[in-house]
């Protein structure tokens, strides 16, 4: 059994060594019953957004795959369904989610490993395809994380980030923090006896782009943005992008 979570996230996501801190608690703890918890959350739509992400990656013959926060290895295998000629890699912060991951995994070209996301242990410019989950909201430092992202890309190589979109106006930043936070912390009570654990999600949108001002972090950090999908009246959004040649 886990420690029960007793930090809260507001207190912790306004700095990256906070928000590294909550990030290794609150999914060390979640591991068990993460799987159970997306489903939940999503209303069973999670599997299909997965599938739709990785439906709309390039065909490639052999290429060298990393699946940046992979939780349990979801996404991390249906790259390696996509690309059986690949080489494919599962990265998450904390070795419990690493742990059921390894225990999934019945395929020799996939292997999983504790990283941060910000430090990936690869050469510059070797990654072919990047894919990450719920992932780069839960960065320490997004600007950091997409450098770091940059440094790891062939020139040329393609992302895809699935994550909550958060819209522009006021109003409805509001109403989904509120959705979330109800929504998050009800799944939190039932399957960890702690509205904090899932309840954390509305906190963690707070500080993290609107949609146009994260495609524009994209852009800054030398990422195309080749398309995006919309899901969930617009709740989530996955962004498809290219990694640009740089002088």
């Amino acid at each position: 059994m886990t420690e029960k979570l007793k930090i809260k996230a507001k207190d912790h996501l306004d700095s990256s060594e906070g928000k590294r801190h909550f990030n290794q608690k609150h999914f060390t703890e979640s591991a068990p019953r993460y799987d159970i918890a997306t489903r939940g959350l999503s209303f069973g739509q999670d599997a299909y957004w997965k599938k739709r992400l990785i439906q709309g990656l390039p065909e490639l013959n052999s290429p060298y795959c990393v699946d940046i926060a992979c939780g349990t290895g979801d996404v991390t295998f249906l790259l390696a369904d996509k690309y059986p000629g690949g080489s494919i890699r599962g990265v998450d912060l904390t070795q419990e989610m690493i742990d059921i991951s390894n225990e999934r995994n019945q395929n020799k070209l996939v292997s999983f490993s504790c990283q941060d996301m910000s430090q990936l242990d690869v050469p510059d410019h070797s990654i072919d395809i990047l894919t990450g989950s719920y992932a780069i909201r839960n960065a320490p430092d997004l600007d950091e994380c997409l450098s770091e992202f940059h440094r790891a890309m062939k020139p040329g190589g393609h992302l895809a980030f699935l994550d909550f979109c958060k819209p522009s106006s006021k109003f409805a930043q509001s109403c989904q923090f509120w959705t979330l936070k109800l929504w998050g912390s009800f799944w939190g009570l039932l399957l960890h006896g702690n509205p904090e654990v899932h309840g954390y999600i509305s906190a963690s949108i707070k500080n993290y782009p609107a949609n146009k001002e994260l495609e524009q972090k994209f852009s800054d950090h030398h990422f195309e943005v080749v398309k995006s999908q919309r899901f969930f009246f617009g709740m989530t959004t996955i962004h498809f992008l290219k990694s640009l040649h740089t002088n």
